[in-house]
């Protein structure tokens, strides 16, 4: 009979997200790992197959949770428009709580570019999502009137995309938290109509 394995798979793989984030997939060496998550080598193989196996797990699991809690934090605003305002704001907050933060999706984009298949596969569904989950709530926050008439969704979906990457590499580069509250309100603004406050609902900045 196999001997059951002694640790958390789960939370060994949330461990491994961190290292790669903060180190990168070169940069993050097996031993670093090994130490970071509790496990001997021949756990890590065992149970992930290889170092990169892991890395393309963790991405996966990443790139889909934060997928998942963007679309759910556009869903739940009164209307699209704050939807997007508050998936902004929240992202900023999730991405300061650290006190280094790091994206690992952000990280893999600027590690491999479009070079490997295999990491691109890994973010590919969970992109699709969050593409799908922005756009409908810009198509809906134009057809209400809260977004200007003239924008297009494909380019306004981009800006809001090209946002939260860019408010991502701020906070890791030491952007305070105000400052990246304010950007995340000002991207909302450049979507909306000339008096944002009316159509939102302007918070303090």
């Amino acid at each position: 009979m196999a001997r059951p394995k002694q640790f958390d798979r789960d939370k060994a793989l949330m461990i491994a997200i961190e290292v790669f984030a903060d180190h990168g997939y070169e940069g993050a060496s097996t031993e670093t790992l090994l130490k970071a998550m509790g496990l001997n080598r021949q756990s890590l193989y065992d149970t992930y197959g290889s170092k990169r196996q892991l890395y393309l797990e963790a991405l996966q699991r990443y790139n889909r949770e934060n997928a998942e809690q963007i679309a759910h934090d556009i869903a739940a605003g009164p209307t699209p428009l704050d939807g997007l305002e508050r998936a902004l704001v929240a992202f900023v907050e999730r991405a300061v709580q650290r006190p280094a933060p790091s994206c690992l999706g952000v990280r893999a984009i600027c590690e491999f570019g479009l070079r490997d298949a295999d990491v691109l596969a890994a973010g590919a569904a969970s992109h699709t999502l969050l593409r799908d989950a922005v756009s409908e709530a810009i198509e809906q926050a134009k057809a209400a009137g809260q977004v200007r008439a003239d924008s297009e969704i494909g380019t306004a979906t981009d800006l809001f995309l090209a946002t939260l990457t860019g408010l991502k590499m701020s906070a890791r580069g030491g952007l305070s938290p105000e400052r990246l509250r304010k950007m995340a309100h000002l991207a909302i603004r450049a979507l909306a109509w000339a008096h944002p406050a009316e159509v939102i609902g302007q918070r303090a900045v």
